[in-house]
């Protein structure tokens, strides 16, 4: 017998999920590149207007929040970063999603002032998660609510 991962007769509810469950890891993905790639401030468009992000130290509320909260990574120009979304685990409940995704994060922070490219490697900065809640809107898949949670961190060289 041979092992087929995709069924003959798919149920068209199956795609529908399976769809909805690529769109929000997609969002999550799309969040990633903005951070790392100087665009920070576009991920308040990522959120509903009453999107919340936020860990434990911390909460920014609503879009011109986190908006403004972004505009102040993008001001980092010192740092490279990559942030890197693993793991990642969506369930769809109609128009409403909870997505758990790992992060690890390595950065670099130059003593020039710019991002070094390649910029010189060590172990990440930090691993944590993203504890979700979606919403379909017309625009798409958005957050609603994003949760970070560090698990480990590296030490600060002193």
């Amino acid at each position: 017998m041979t092992y087929s991962p995709v069924p003959h007769s798919a149920d068209p509810s199956d795609l529908h999920r399976m769809a909805d469950e690529w769109a929000c890891a997609q969002l999550i993905t799309s969040y990633t590149h903005l951070v790392d790639f100087g665009n920070a401030s576009a991920i308040a468009d990522l959120f509903v207007p009453a999107g919340i992000w936020r860990n434990d130290e911390f909460a920014m509320e609503g879009q011109d929040a986190i908006r403004a909260g972004f505009a102040r990574r993008e001001g980092v120009t010192r740092r490279q970063s990559r942030h890197v979304c693993t793991n990642i685990a969506v369930s769809v409940d109609g128009d409403t999603a909870t997505a758990l995704c790992y992060l690890v994060n390595y950065r670099h922070d130059s003593t020039t002032g710019q991002a070094e490219l390649p910029a010189p490697a060590d172990v990440p900065k930090y691993v944590g998660e993203y504890h979700d809640q979606l919403v379909r809107t017309d625009q798409g898949w958005r957050f609603v609510d994003r949760y970070c949670t560090i698990s480990f961190l590296r030490p600060s060289k002193h």
